[in-house]
């Protein structure tokens, strides 16, 4: 009846879309809230249940639910999860979240909408507990300066809420203004952001850590072990997109 009264319209292609409830095979239940069935069936949702650590399909979902290439790796996260691919429209999406045009004054709420209903479903998907306080990964002074906002403190808000957990953005600090991530590898990523944060106090048990997109986890696995250092028992990443493999 709602629906007749107040339609909802879908934030990327305006179409009037009628909310359904969440089935068995259905998307996780905001990202249907704010787009349409055609616009979400667009986006390429990551393999849930698959390794916690790289979402790649498992053979089983017995535990330990970790793809052996993930198993070799020496890890500060209890799992980190994404929710869709950053291709297509999701990487148009999280851009236009990330950038916009005029600095924070310019924000678009159809991005804004859009990304906070994928990180409620990526809380939703993680394999983790709910957590003491929610953690966004944060930007240095100067670049935070200049872009007027933190989108993964945005993120994390969202998250904060959904999971009724604190939300504590002065937990973890970035004092060094890491050169862009963008056209490096793995290990060049591992390089640049080693010694990148720091906590100013003691860190609770458990932590979710959010950021937007996950490339190669380098940024998260820095900022883990920081928090790790300062007293956290479990750290879990979410974020809302994770780079498809072939771009790492």
């Amino acid at each position: 009846m709602l629906d007749l009264v107040l339609p909802t319209v879908c934030e990327e292609c305006r179409a009037r879309s009628v909310y359904r409830a969440r089935t068995a095979d259905d998307a996780p239940a905001h990202i249907p809230r704010v787009l349409c069935a055609t616009c979400v069936g667009r986006l390429s949702f990551m393999e849930n249940p698959g390794c916690t650590h790289c979402q790649r399909k498992l053979a089983t979902s017995q535990a330990p639910r970790r793809c052996t290439a993930c198993m070799r790796e020496r890890t500060a996260l209890g799992s980190c999860t994404a929710q869709v691919a950053f291709t297509g429209n999701a990487e148009k999406w999280i851009h236009a979240f990330k950038y916009p045009h005029q600095g924070i004054a310019g924000l678009d709420p159809a991005p804004i909408a859009i990304a906070k209903a994928l990180a409620r479903d990526a809380a939703q998907t993680s394999p983790a507990p709910f957590p003491d306080v929610v953690v966004p990964v944060p930007l240095h002074v100067r670049r935070l300066r200049s872009r007027g906002f933190n989108p993964a403190s945005q993120l994390a808000r969202a998250i904060a809420k959904q999971t009724t957990s604190g939300l504590v953005t002065d937990l973890l600090l970035r004092h060094r203004d890491t050169p862009t991530q963008t056209n490096l590898g793995r290990n060049a990523r591992r390089k640049n952001v080693r010694g990148a944060f720091s906590c100013t106090r003691n860190a609770p048990d458990n932590v979710w850590l959010v950021d937007d997109v996950v490339t190669t986890g380098s940024t998260l696995e820095e900022a883990a072990r920081c928090l790790k250092a300062a007293g956290a028992k479990s750290v879990h990443a979410i974020c809302i997109a994770r780079t498809p493999e072939r771009f790492r």
